[in-house]
């Protein structure tokens, strides 16, 4: 069943360029990233270890697991050291200043 709705999750002037911001949709933890003027929204957890993303850190357009180092691509969701972990991904599209996120089922 897909759930088609999206959801007003923060103002884009809240996102700060080069940061990661921890919200929640729908129960969900996405990790929101600006990073060189492109956003993103991820699962917040890591599908190595499940740990928690947004206690690692931002390498260009890389997130890096603060459990174990693993790099996952931003643009791609690939890891770069785990062939076969990937990056649960969500759709993101800004209106009107603002940071809607879709999370499908």
């Amino acid at each position: 069943m897909e759930n088609s709705e999206w959801n007003c999750v923060l103002d884009e002037k809240d996102l700060i360029e080069g940061k990661m911001k921890l919200v929640r949709v729908q129960g969900t933890p996405v990790l929101l990233i600006k990073q060189q003027g492109q956003f993103f929204a991820i699962d917040n957890r890591c599908p190595h270890l499940g740990c928690g993303l947004s206690g690692g850190s931002l390498d260009g357009f890389w997130v890096v697991c603060p459990c174990h180092d693993w790099r996952f691509d931003l643009e791609t969701g690939l890891c770069e050291e785990g062939p076969g972990f990937e990056l649960v991904m969500y759709k993101l599209k800004i209106e009107a200043g603002k940071i809607w996120i879709r999370i499908e089922e």
